[in-house]
Formats: structure tokens, sequence, C-alpha cells
């Protein structure tokens, strides 16, 4: 169809040095930029002399922001997204706009560059071919217990956002479904100049985040579940299926529903879930 084209520009993490070439050139030569933040993306036009006319676009005007750039689009006039900080969709604002301006035919090209997601995946020292990316974890209920689970049963590497203040919170969590002695990694402040990542144990991570609670954007690796933990669990012997239901009933008797206790605990050890949600 005809229109313009919407540009996903990718900007820095931190380090407004490490925008790209390309990202450069297109958000000089657009006719218009969308940017999460105005105020922060004018910190990115003041380090490399960029004029280009910026609106905002975000969560809590894109009912009303949306219409005007698919117009403005449509109109046959290129658009450039960007968020704060790395690239748009990626637990940031910006799918609703590149979902209906695809679904219209429009033309939607990538812009790649700094990575939250990648450059912890890198820093962590943790063996990262295959991962998996969860963004932020729903703060409490059910979808957080049952994703929390899908993390200690899943034998690649993830990586979460979290917020500082609920960081050592969620690395208990961890440790409670994938075990304390699981390897992850916390980084915060990427690219920054307080760039920092602690390496450990999740137990051990949760308590170091409890006693110095991080400080800036926190990104968190967690290493996958090892093959020999499934084999052990699967292969398990009595005694540790009595252990298993034990451990079901005391979540239980916490507030979890039985189902969700023993999904959890399944994941924990490799038993099947249909052993451990029977009692006895």
């Amino acid at each position: 169809m005809a229109g313009g084209t919407l540009y996903v520009v990718a900007t820095p993490i931190g380090n407004l040095g490490d925008v790209t070439l390309r990202a450069l050139e297109v958000l000089r030569a657009a006719p218009l930029v969308a940017a999460e933040d105005t105020r922060l993306t004018r910190r990115l036009w003041a380090r490399h002399g960029l004029t280009t006319h910026l609106v905002s676009y975000h969560a809590r005007n894109a009912e009303q922001r949306g219409p005007e750039l698919l117009a403005h689009l449509r109109g046959g006039a290129d658009l450039a997204l960007v968020t704060d900080a790395g690239t748009p969709l990626v637990s940031d604002p910006g799918e609703g706009l590149v979902i209906a301006w695809a679904a219209e035919g429009g033309s939607v090209v990538p812009i790649p560059g700094a990575s939250a997601v990648l450059a912890a995946l890198v820093a962590s020292g943790i063996p990262a071919a295959r991962w998996g990316f969860e963004g932020f974890l729903p703060r409490s209920g059910r979808e957080r217990r049952e994703r929390l689970a899908r993390i200690a049963a899943d034998d690649r590497a993830t990586v979460l956002f979290e917020a500082p203040g609920r960081t050592a919170a969620t690395l208990r969590d961890l440790a409670a479904a994938c075990g304390d002695e699981r390897p992850a990694v916390l980084c915060r402040e990427l690219t920054k100049l307080h760039e920092e990542v602690r390496r450990g144990g999740l137990g051990s991570l949760a308590a170091s985040a409890a006693a110095e609670p991080p400080r800036g954007e926190v990104s968190l690796v967690v290493a996958g579940r090892p093959p020999a933990a499934v084999g052990e669990g699967i292969l398990a012997g009595p005694a540790q299926l009595v252990a298993a239901r034990a451990r079901v009933e005391a979540l239980v008797v916490a507030g979890d529903r039985r189902a969700d206790a023993a999904r959890r605990v399944a994941a924990e050890t490799g038993l099947p879930r249909r052993d451990l949600f029977r009692r006895g």
C-alpha cells in the first residue's frame, strides 16, 4: 500500500554514545519521531545535535495519539518510534502502533541497536546459546506463580526485568521456585556510570539485594535447569516423593491452590505433577 514507513528505532540503554550511525541517520531524516518521554529523548537529541520534531506516545495517551500517528503514516510521511531506552515493544510501548500499521500492509523497518536483554546475557557468564525472555513478572497471584514454575522447569537461561524496590522479593520467589543454588546474575545500570554485575546463587543474590537494594534499572539472568536435576527428579525414589508431597501440603496450608502447589513442586523436583497432586 502507499504510505509512509514506520521505523522502530533502538536507542541507548544508558550511555548515549551507544546509538548507531544508522539510527542517527533515520532520526535526522524522519519528519516526526514518536517518543515514550520527550524529556528523556531530548537528552539524546542534545548529545547528537538532532532537531527532528518530537511527540509523546506512551501507554496513557496511546488511545488518542495512536490514530493520529496512523493518519500521519497513511498520508505518506515516515515516522520513527523510540522509547526511553532500548528497543520499542520490548517491555516498552509501541506494540499497538506496529500491529495496526502492519495489519494495513504498511512498511515497518527495524533499526537495531542497544539491548538490555543481550547486554545482561553476555555479561552474565551464564551459558546463553538458548534463552527465554520474561520481561516483568506479574506482581502477585496465580499468573506469577505459574510463570515462576515455568522458569524453574526451563532448561534455557531466562532474562527478566525488575524494578529496584521489588528485586529482592522477586529473587526470593525465584529461589523458592528454582532452588537457592541455581546460578543467577543481577545486572544494574548497564552501560551507565554505576554499572554493576552481581553473580551467585539465587538465595545469596536475594539476601544481597535485601541487604543492599539495587538502584536504577535492573536485569536478572537465571541459569537454565541443569539436565542432571531433571533426571534426579524423574528417577527419584519413595523418600523424595514423600518429601515432595509434604512440600505441596505446606504450600496449600500457606494459601496456594493444590493444583498450583503441585505444579510448582513438579517444576522444582522434576516429579510428575499428577503424583504430587494426590494426597498420601
